[in-house]
């Protein structure tokens, strides 16, 4: 197991307060610096944990060298009322290696860890520059490690993989970048190049995690080689499963209210057709009965026209055969 010294810079910038990581991008970076610690620690009692922010008014320091998971606790809550402003990268790793070099065991190895959830931006985002402060840790024996997340994984691809390019010595340094998702972000760095060997496992026998630079390897699912550890491959599984199933129970539930909705318009059409198909049938047999009425009283009147005529000739007969 690796005896090392690790700072842990983490994000506090305005961009932390999105909620596209579950709960929010600062409380998922949080539970990863939870986790980085306890592995670090349960890995080799020698090893010691810092962690500082490099955001809100500029780089701070919260706790050097510190095994207690107690402090780590309390310099996050402390950090989640001061998220705000943008992050300044360079002025952090400086601060934090020079916190490394003031470490009580110097046979401890240093290692730095950097979240980034925000835009690279002033020197930070200078690759000229962020080159050069990279190779003057390669000189130092200082690895870095970045997590991108957020913001922060389209950097991945040019200014942080040059970075860790020209920091990485016999592959100790890497990048991993987690792109939202159903999954933590602390299981993907548990499970990534960052922590294998505090786990025992070679680096090389690690999947290619969220485009991680120098983890070798095939690429697993999830990022996990089942055979190195089958519960967070079936965790991850089962996670992706559940959503799988609740995102197509929405989508059928969408789908049957709008085939619903056309139905019902139809329905309100046939009947308004029906009724009025029905009041023209009434109109049409008021109208029958009337004419049948109207035929009835011109029947009546010309038999009554027909025997008064009758009548009519039958007296003047008699008339004619009395004279």
């Amino acid at each position: 197991m690796p005896l090392e010294a690790t700072m842990m810079i983490i994000d506090n910038s305005e961009y932390m307060r999105n909620g596209d990581y579950i709960p929010s991008r600062f409380e998922a970076q949080s539970d990863a610096v939870k986790t980085i610690f306890q592995t670090k620690i349960d890995s080799n009692p020698e090893n010691t944990v810092g962690v500082m922010t490099m955001a809100n008014k500029g780089p701070e320091v919260l706790v050097t060298h510190s095994k207690d998971i107690g402090q780590i606790i309390k310099a996050l809550h402390v950090t989640s009322s001061k998220i705000g402003g943008s992050i300044d990268i360079p002025t952090a790793i400086n601060i934090a290696q020079l916190a490394l070099k003031h470490r009580e065991n110097k046979n401890l190895r240093q290692r730095i860890i950097v979240f980034v959830g925000s835009p690279l931006e002033g020197q930070g985002a200078d690759e000229r520059e962020m080159v050069k402060l990279a190779k003057r840790l390669k000189k130092n024996n200082v690895a870095v490690d970045f997590v991108a997340f957020g913001d922060g994984v389209e950097e991945e691809t040019n200014v942080l993989k040059a970075f860790v390019d020209n920091t990485a010595n016999s592959d100790n340094s890497h990048l991993v970048s987690v792109p939202p998702g159903t999954h933590l972000l602390s299981d993907v760095i548990i499970s990534s190049p960052i922590l294998s060997e505090d786990r025992g496992i070679p680096p090389e026998a690690m999947g290619d995690v969220g485009g991680a630079s120098g983890s070798g390897g095939a690429n697993f699912e999830f990022g996990v080689d089942p055979s190195l550890d089958p519960e967070l491959a079936l965790a991850l599984r089962m996670s992706m499963e559940e959503e799988q199933a609740r995102q197509a129970v929405e989508e059928q539930t969408r789908q049957s209210a709008t085939d619903a909705q056309p139905q019902t318009e139809s329905a309100g059409v046939d009947n308004d057709e029906e009724a009025m198909l029905a009041q023209a049938l009434a109109l049409s047999e008021r109208n029958d009965v009337d004419m049948g009425e109207e035929q009835d009283e011109d029947m009546d009147e010309e038999e009554a026209i027909a025997r008064a005529i009758q009548m009519s000739m039958k007296q003047e007969e008699k008339e004619q055969g009395g004279q």
